[in-house]
């Protein structure tokens, strides 16, 4: 399959080229990519990219962030730019990939725990992987051609550090992750929201 990974440069979507790359033709891109360079919160950009890409069996998204910071202290913008970046960023990657997708082709997007599990300071990071949840599970029902879509909700990947000090929320590899989403690519679930957590002690192929 010929299979677009947006945010391929970074943690995860490294790890997710490395995952598919022996079966699939990967094109990666990221924002700050010479070559394929695309940019979530210009809808623009998006479409550019769809178009010099032409046809493709799949998409993922491995890229989209949000403000992170105490609740009083958000601000109207940082709401915005979260809204913005996460996720219509993201939704508007799966509305202008439909024409594109080859039937039964699949768009693969990310969340993350956040959304059901939050601590504190994350409100906006819950705010807008819930939507892009219910996106995925709403747009899965009016989906033309056998194209499916899910999202992939990962923990924290890495070390995660607040303030300095080593924090308690939950973390896994960036190896293990990838996992979902292969899954989400390679199999036949649509409307899902895959819980990475389950593949943490899942060995690889």
């Amino acid at each position: 399959m010929k299979i677009i990974v947006i945010g391929a440069a970074g943690l995860i979507g490294s790890a997710v080229v490395k995952a598919l790359a022996g079966r699939h033709d990967i094109i990666g891109a990221s924002r700050k990519a010479a070559e394929r360079q695309v940019d979530l919160t210009d809808k623009a950009s998006v479409q550019r990219l769809f178009d010099q890409v032409g046809s493709f069996d799949a998409v993922v998204c491995v890229a989209g962030g949000a403000a992170y910071k105490p609740l009083l202290e958000l601000t109207d913008d940082e709401f915005a730019m979260s809204v913005n970046y996460k996720q219509m960023g993201q939704v508007n990657i799966a509305r202008l990939a439909i024409p594109h997708l080859a039937d039964g082709g699949s768009i693969t997007l990310t969340t993350g725990f956040f959304s059901v599990e939050p601590p504190p300071n994350a409100a906006a990071l819950a705010m807008a992987n819930s939507a892009v949840n219910g996106f995925v599970i709403g747009a899965s029902r009016e989906l033309p051609r056998g194209l499916r879509i899910n999202a992939v909700s990962p923990p924290f990947v890495g070390e995660f550090r607040l303030n300095g000090a080593k924090s308690t929320v939950e973390s896994m590899t960036a190896a293990d992750t990838a996992l979902g989403y292969v899954d989400a690519v390679e199999g036949q679930m649509t409307g899902a929201v895959i819980d990475t957590r389950l593949y943490a002690k899942r060995p690889r192929a």
